[in-house]
């Protein structure tokens, strides 16, 4: 049986927290970007969405020098997109497309900001299972690069819109590649059975569709096998299946199909113990360019140009949300019959409520995603305490944090770090319970500006109709 309570309850773990977060000498108060947590708290409220900027941008150029110089290592080359649906605002859409990335949106509203932010759009790829012809006919007019198409549906939808504007517009069609990956099942999105994508098999048929109109441009397929993927024997297995029909495709279009996405979905650690198996950016860039490279020898064609589409693997880590402790309670756990293996060692759980919950952090109540917190405002000599962080929603799936370890003294007013808040939490946000929307800080440089407004109380009073 292990015995957990000799781990350092206080280290704020770098392969976690962003890139250079630290507590410092005074105190032990954590600083994130320079800034003390306790600072920001007090300056913007709590609960706080904290995004570092210079990690954000640091770890963009890595993803996108790796994936760029690996594709040109086997005789190609590669664009890496943002997908902004892990955490968009004008000024993160900024970021990215100073920093070399373009821009992926999945509707109209991410268009309007990315187009808002300055982005070019013809570096601007529009996905989406059920894009509106408004949608459509926005996205051609403002000449974005790339749309995907969904379904056999949105052909004739983006022809038409095309027909209106008097353009040509470049277009990938999705298709699923039957590779399921390792992952939660609503994060799989390349198996048969979901609303994504068409079936590879009907990829020839669309094709002649597509290449039937006048103002469609095919420039190749796109497959997205799924998120949050630590193994690239899925990415190996889909690139191969996409590139077996290449050359009928071409024989079909008339020429090479010039462009192969593949996709995002890279995974990240979420906790310590998850560290160890998270894929390094540089060896999934090296194995992802071999593959398609095996696999471009093996169809008997030239390797296409590559397209991938990180979100999470670029702003997750960067990210940290700061909340106030409001009570504790003790659970015995002793006689239950529930202490699972990581809690051995301990005989009772601390509860630890919070002032957010599942409006601020959907994840751990959608997939059983577990996270990672640490006390922000001081170091402590207590000893460790087996602990659940839970929100302040009337639900009882309301939990932030499933299991870790704080010291035991953790009281009232405290104020704790929940690391790799960066994606999909403030997106996947929501006001249940008539809870407000955090706002969102960007820390750079020892100071912290508001990025996104939080909501108040009245703003969300305002929304209702008076008789």
């Amino acid at each position: 049986m292990t015995d957990h309570r000799t781990r350092d309850v206080n280290a704020i773990d770098d392969r976690v927290f962003p890139r250079g977060a630290r507590r410092g000498s005074e105190c032990g108060v954590l600083k994130i970007g320079g800034v003390r947590a306790t600072e920001l708290v007090e300056q913007f409220g709590s609960p706080l969405y904290v995004v570092d900027e210079d990690a954000t941008r640091a770890t963009a150029r890595e993803i996108r020098d790796a994936l760029r110089g690996e594709a040109q290592r086997v005789g190609t080359d590669a664009t890496v997109y943002y997908a902004s649906k892990a955490f968009l605002s004008v000024q993160t859409a900024q970021w990215m497309a100073e920093e070399g990335l373009a821009i992926d949106v999945a509707s109209g509203g991410e268009l309007m900001v990315a187009l808002a932010a300055g982005v070019d759009p013809a570096k601007i790829g529009f996905h989406g299972n059920n894009k509106s012809d408004a949608e459509m006919v926005r996205a051609v007019e403002a000449g974005v690069g790339t749309i995907i198409i969904d379904s056999e549906i949105e052909v004739a939808r983006i022809a038409a819109a095309t027909a209106a504007a008097g353009k040509r517009q470049r277009v990938r069609l999705r298709v699923n590649s039957g590779v399921h990956a390792s992952t939660h099942d609503y994060l799989a999105t390349a198996h048969e059975d979901q609303k994504f994508g068409m079936p590879l098999t009907d990829a020839p048929a669309l094709v002649r569709e597509i290449v039937s109109h006048e103002g469609l441009d095919f420039v190749g397929l796109h497959c997205h096998i799924g998120s949050q993927i630590f193994a690239t024997e899925g990415f190996r297995e889909s690139a191969r299946r996409l590139l077996g029909v290449y050359v009928e495709l071409a024989e079909i279009a008339g020429r090479q199909i010039p462009e192969l996405n593949l996709g995002g979905g890279f995974g990240i650690a979420y906790t310590p113990e998850q560290a160890g198996e998270a894929p390094n950016v540089s060896d999934i860039a090296r194995q992802l360019a071999d593959i398609v490279a095996e696999a471009s020898a093996e169809a008997g064609i030239a390797i296409p140009h590559l397209a991938f589409e990180p979100g999470r693997a670029v702003v997750g880590q960067s990210g940290v949300t700061l909340y106030t402790v409001g009570t504790t309670k003790r659970v015995d756990l002793t006689g239950t019959g529930e202490a699972d293996p990581v809690d051995r060692g301990y005989s009772e759980r601390l509860y630890v409520s919070v002032d957010g919950g599942m409006s601020d952090n959907a994840r751990p109540a959608l997939y059983g995603s577990d996270y990672h917190v640490r006390i922000a405002n001081r170091q402590s000599e207590a000893a460790p305490a087996l602990v659940r962080v839970v929100g302040k929603h009337c639900e009882s799936g309301d939990i932030v944090v499933y299991r870790d370890e704080l010291p035991a003294d953790v009281q009232p007013g405290d104020t704790l770090a929940v690391a790799v808040t960066g994606a999909y939490c403030w997106s996947l946000s929501s006001n249940y319970n008539f809870v407000p929307r955090p706002p969102v800080v960007a820390v750079r440089g020892g100071e912290g500006r508001v990025i996104v407004r939080g909501q108040t109380e009245a703003d969300l009073l305002a929304q209702s109709v008076v008789a």
